[in-house]
């Protein structure tokens, strides 16, 4: 079984970028799809960013189109969300997860088997 760490978190400003990485261990990442989740205090998880297999198709929220990429580096097993123009909104703890493989990408919580434990991001206005 995959096991997931999340790392690059931390207190930025607001205009700032970031790059959270997702370290996979335990068994090869390369076959399933990568999906980078978030939750600010008080609400719900929320989808933000989805990559499949091969790095061909990416998903994006519309809260961060146009200012978060997704990437993987399948030889490092890893998967990366490089974010710019940060927002106070932004302020959350991000989480990647990985699903059981395949070739369709769900983009719920629910479609993701594996979850690391999360980095904190927090942007100061």
């Amino acid at each position: 079984q995959v096991q997931l760490v999340e790392s690059g978190g931390g207190l930025v400003q607001a205009g700032d970028s970031l790059r959270l990485s997702c370290a996979a261990s335990g068994r090869r990442l390369s076959s399933s799809a990568v999906g980078w989740f978030r939750q600010a205090p008080g609400k719900d998880r929320e989808f933000i960013s989805a990559i499949d297999w091969s790095g061909n198709t990416t998903y994006y929220a519309d809260s961060v189109k146009g200012r978060a990429t997704i990437s993987r580096a399948n030889a490092k097993n890893a998967v990366y969300l490089q974010m710019t123009s940060l927002r106070p909104e932004d302020t959350a703890v991000y989480y990647c997860a990985a699903d059981r493989g395949g070739l369709r990408v769900g983009l719920r919580e629910a479609d993701f088997a594996t979850w690391g434990q999360g980095t904190q991001v927090t942007v100061s206005s």
